[in-house]
């Protein structure tokens, strides 16, 4: 093996390949930070561009965009509280409050830390452990991944703010708006109200566009103080260097290393993604952390943790896809269009025919990271000044990108309404005190969750024995009952502390 990285190593190590990976981190980091202008929008539009490169040169462009984007979803969620990707949703919570405590930079620089951290780990497994860790994969069938979202569902209660109720309705608004669209199973269309826009379901980007980005426009479109304070304030305190000391990297590095995990693990699962990671990886550095009390006000563990996880994802996902020929997500999806353009057919035979190519990627990708910080270090400065922006530029700004994004995915004006009706109902359940969080989460695990479930179920003739029989799935199930019990004991200590 060590023989197969050093020559990926030297097949890697050319100019055109630096070229081709730090445009593309350039290009992911302006897409991903830009609410609307998602890193699917990019890679799409930029695929056709690589049709003339070599392998290599186009699979380091296209990465650099991935793995950019995936860090560069962080900085519109710090800085104006409105995730540029769906996966930097859990990076909002604490990154934005720590931004209007005028620690915007040092925000900046924790997540471009932890998403090194994570995209370098991940990096890591992809390259050392890509064959070894798609066999325990493949071990996993429809019943684990139920279970699996389930355990995901109930970190519902940990993104609930005061309100577990409250919490539980938001969410069951998001597992109810996932069923809206054609059942995959049956081919029946549900709550689609005879119209053919809605055949497919709602888009994440759009729903995330409409909860997130014009509803924290609507809030604040007054002019109210707290948002002026995160767009003029938070960058002229004078203690934000937003350097680290040793203490805070040491605070960091279990939640980031522990959340690399959990990304790398779910990763490797098709069809999961870095939202349910980061959201996964951020309820646990909830739990334990010695300092739960900053979570939702600014916390470091937060941030680290979510950050860490879904760029943890990036190399994790490109594991099935190369072993199994099996996208972890859409994006990834884009990769195996690319690699069958270039002769590569994934599959068990990919390491053995273009062994060479494989690990010349693979190698690739840890210095797409490293690269990743470096341009991330240089432009942390230049993006943390869009907080200086007065809030009556900045919104309407903010405005036109959301429009723009909502249009542009399917050209489509009824994309653009439903991106409007969503924020609408969103500034609403704001007012009446309800997190958008749990309808985020139901909304992305809704149909997974229930697609593995009716799946499940065909396969053992209604049974539900199945789910106890299979070793992998009983383990999940004992986890599920420890952590939905930790749920109810927290929310009965608490209700305790605050009868009223």
């Amino acid at each position: 093996m060590i023989t197969n990285i050093i020559d990926g190593f030297f097949e890697f190590f050319k100019l055109s390949s630096f070229i081709y990976m730090n445009l593309g981190l350039l290009a992911g980091v302006v897409f991903g930070c830009i609410p609307g202008l998602t890193v699917m929008l990019c890679l799409v539009l930029f695929l056709p561009f690589t049709y003339n490169l070599e392998a290599i040169d186009s699979f380091m462009f296209l990465l650099g965009i991935y793995c950019a984007g995936s860090y560069g979803g962080s900085i519109s969620a710090i800085l104006i509280n409105t995730p540029g990707t769906p996966h930097a949703a859990a990076t909002m919570l604490d990154g934005n409050p720590m931004a209007k405590k005028g620690l915007a930079k040092k925000a900046l620089n924790i997540a471009l830390e932890a998403s090194t951290f994570g995209g370098i780990f991940s990096a890591l497994v992809l390259l050392f452990l890509a064959p070894q860790v798609a066999k325990v994969a493949l071990k996993f069938g429809a019943s684990e991944i139920f279970i699996l979202c389930v355990f995901g569902l109930s970190i519902i209660a940990g993104v609930s703010g005061d309100s577990l109720a409250k919490g539980i309705i938001s969410g069951c608004i998001g597992l109810f708006l996932s069923t809206v669209g054609m059942d995959i199973i049956s081919g029946t269309f549900r709550f689609t109200l005879n119209n053919y826009n809605l055949y497919a379901g709602f888009d994440l980007v759009i729903v995330l566009i409409g909860l997130f980005a014009l509803s924290e426009t609507i809030s604040n479109s007054n002019g109210s103080k707290d948002f002026k304070a995160s767009t003029t304030m938070s960058l002229e305190s004078v203690k934000d260097t937003g350097k680290l000391t040793k203490a805070e990297y040491k605070r960091m590095f279990p939640h980031a290393l522990r959340s690399s995990i959990i990304g790398v693990i779910v990763g490797i699962i098709p069809g999961t993604g870095a939202s349910m990671a980061s959201f996964f990886s951020y309820d646990r550095a909830r739990k334990t952390s010695k300092h739960p009390e900053e979570f939702g006000k600014g916390s470091i563990d937060g941030i680290a943790a979510a950050e860490s996880a879904n760029n943890a994802v990036t190399g994790a996902t490109l594991i099935p896809l190369l072993t199994l020929g099996i996208p972890g997500d859409a994006a990834v999806a884009i990769l195996l269009g690319t690699l069958m353009a270039n002769g590569l057919t994934p599959g068990p035979n990919l390491f053995q025919e273009h062994g060479l190519t494989l690990y010349a990627i693979m190698v690739g990708l840890v210095f797409i990271n490293i690269f990743m910080y470096i341009q991330g270090k240089y432009l942390t400065g230049f993006f943390a000044k869009v907080t200086k922006i007065p809030s009556e530029i900045l919104i309407p700004i903010i405005v036109v990108f959301c429009f723009a994004g909502s249009y542009s995915i399917k050209s489509s004006m009824f994309d653009l309404y439903i991106s409007i009706a969503f924020g609408i109902i969103a500034y609403i359940l704001v007012k009446l005190k309800f997190s958008t969080i749990p309808v985020l989460l139901g909304l992305v695990l809704g149909a997974l969750t229930e697609s593995n479930l009716r799946r499940t179920l065909i396969i053992s003739q209604g049974s539900l024995s199945i789910f106890y029989k299979r070793p992998i799935s009983l383990v999940f199930i004992i986890v599920l009952v420890i952590t939905i019990g930790f749920i109810v004991k927290e929310n009965i200590a608490r209700s305790k502390r605050n009868p009223n």
